[in-house]
C-alpha cells in the first residue's frame, strides 16, 4: 500500500509542477490553489509512505515521479525540447527509480 501511495505522492507532485507553470502562462488564483492542494496532497502521502518505506528510497521515488512527470507534461503541454537526448535522460532516471522500488521490496 505505501508503495502505490508513493506513486501518487510522486503525481501530485508533477500536478503541482504544471500548475507552477500554469501560473506563470496565467496570472490567476486558480493555478495557485491547484499548486498547493497538488504539493500539499503529495507532501501528505509522501509523510505517510515513509512511514513503511525508507526515508531515501522514498524520497528518490517521489522525486523520480515529478522529475520524470514534469519533464513529460513540459513536452506534452508546453511545447518543451522532444530531442532523444532529453528523452534518454528520461529513461535513466525511471529505470533507476525502479530499481529503487526492486531492491527496496
Amino acid at each position: 500500500m505505501a508503495w502505490g501511495v508513493l506513486i501518487i505522492a510522486g503525481f501530485l507532485e508533477t500536478f503541482g509542477v504544471a500548475m507552477m507553470n500554469q501560473f506563470a502562462v496565467n496570472r490567476s488564483w486558480k493555478p495557485i490553489a491547484l499548486f498547493v492542494l497538488g504539493f500539499g496532497g503529495s507532501l501528505v502521502l509522501l509523510q505517510y509512505a515513509m512511514e513503511t518505506i525508507a526515508m531515501g528510497t522514498a524520497y528518490a521515488v517521489w522525486t523520480g515521479i515529478g522529475v520524470v512527470g514534469g519533464t513529460l507534461v513540459g513536452m506534452i503541454f508546453y511545447g518543451e525540447s522532444k530531442s532523444w537526448k532529453r528523452i534518454v535522460c528520461i529513461f535513466i532516471i525511471l529505470v533507476a527509480t525502479i530499481g529503487l522500488k526492486l531492491i527496496e521490496g
